[in-house]
């Protein structure tokens, strides 16, 4: 074990201890080793169940990589850090799946509908109660105070992000916040924003496997002096290193659909409270 890894002793035994030293780690890793945390942190699930050659293979690395990224991060060895990941499923709620399954064994088959309807609830549940409990009280105050003090928000997430921004636009609209929706019609997302300048802020929102628009948006943005405030699902987001205050929400799927509830909490927190700190303002 190098160095500069942390001792045995001190290694996470939960899950949310782990996120965080992964986080606060990842820019000091190998190339190799972030592919590792980057994988880790989108598909727990994966790490939890899988072999050590299994997951090897989907991160696209050596199994002796995997092997190298728990000893940096002060653990024996894979299976030692594979036990953390298994501690997060054991505190989980009951999945939909286990609750359909109870529910057919009392006797009660829900029909398809009802047992969409169920399941993306469920989703919807676990997506805001779990952002709720991690939500960074402190960068959401940083992040609102960003967009109130910019004369012009952009306003920036193309594919599944754009019914965010796109009610934002609105609720803003209606607050008398002067913003700019960029949709991106006609391959003008680039022309939308062309005019941000260091009075302007922009607010890009993104995840897995990310819009590359947006993040081009964001850059090009950030380099003309706007202020950058980023929504997205991972230290490791190509949009989180370019903005001044990131926000992280990791939403729950259902059937491979993810939920936007906790998405769309957070875009109304931000909107509501840029607006009363305008309000104090005058």
């Amino acid at each position: 074990m190098s160095g500069d890894n942390i001792t045995d002793e001190s290694a996470p035994r939960d899950f949310a201890a782990l996120r965080a030293l992964i986080r606060e780690r990842a820019a000091g890793l190998p190339r190799r080793l972030t592919q590792v945390a980057a994988y880790a942190l989108d598909n727990p699930d994966e790490i939890a169940f899988g072999t050590a050659a299994s997951v090897a293979q989907h991160a696209g690395v050596q199994p002796s990589t995997l092997v190298r990224f728990s000893q940096a991060l002060g653990y024996q060895g894979f299976s030692d850090l594979q036990d953390v990941f298994r501690s997060r499923l054991r505190e989980r709620v009951p999945s939909y799946d286990e609750r359909l399954k109870q529910l057919r064994e009392h006797g009660h088959e829900a029909s398809q509908a009802r047992a969409l309807l169920d399941g993306f609830a469920e989703a919807a549940l676990r997506s805001v109660g779990d952002f709720q409990a991690k939500a960074d009280a402190a960068a959401i105050e940083r992040a609102a105070e960003i967009l109130a003090a910019a004369e012009t928000i952009y306003l920036a997430g193309l594919r599944r992000s754009f019914p965010i921004t796109a009610y934002m636009a609105y609720a803003m609209g209606k607050l008398g916040i002067r913003n700019i929706l960029v949709d991106g019609i006609a391959g003008l997302g680039a022309e939308q924003t062309s005019f941000a300048s260091g009075r302007d802020a922009l607010l890009a929102i993104s995840f897995t496997p990310y819009a590359s628009e947006t993040v081009t948006l964001a850059n090009a943005a950030k380099a003309r002096g706007a202020r950058i405030v980023s929504i997205t699902d991972s230290v490791f987001s190509p949009i989180a290193p370019v903005a001044d205050v990131w926000l992280e929400v990791v939403e729950a799927n259902f059937e491979g659909f993810r939920s936007m509830a906790a998405t769309m909490a957070l875009a109304m927190t931000l909107t509501v409270a840029v607006a009363g700190r305008r309000g104090e303002r005058g």
